[in-house]
């Protein structure tokens, strides 16, 4: 039983998305993601600043998607998961981090944030 009938109308998603929506969305990835960035340490920025990196949700879940140019860049930001994961529990425990490396070098390294207890221990 879906508790959304529930709720009255102005408390209801809209029907459609509007062109508007879709920019307010933006704009609030965006705000989260300069917050998210001012609360990492200087060496976790550093590390964000070589790679391309953006917050984005879907579903609900906020999700930290990192592009790293080279192989180093990679395994720096992989072997800093911990504290990335630490951050971004600061706005949600639903939250996951994506990491990619180099094009033609593997695929993505993804992990849930209330999963990052047990990576420590693996790393």
């Amino acid at each position: 039983m879906s508790k959304l009938p529930m709720l009255p109308p102005d408390d209801l998603p809209p029907n459609e998305v509007t062109k508007q929506d879709g920019m307010l969305h933006l704009e609030l990835e965006q705000s989260i993601g300069r917050c998210f960035y001012q609360a990492c340490d200087r060496i976790t920025q550093v590390l964000l600043s070589n790679c391309q990196w953006y917050l984005t949700t879907n579903n609900a879940t906020l999700m930290l998607v990192i592009d790293c140019p080279d192989l180093v860049s990679y395994w720096h930001i992989v072997s800093n998961i911990p504290q990335l994961g630490n951050r971004l529990e600061r706005f949600t425990s639903n939250a996951k981090v994506r990491v990619y490396p180099p094009f033609g070098k593997g695929g993505p390294f993804e992990i849930s944030v209330n999963e990052i207890s047990a990576y420590k221990d693996w790393l």
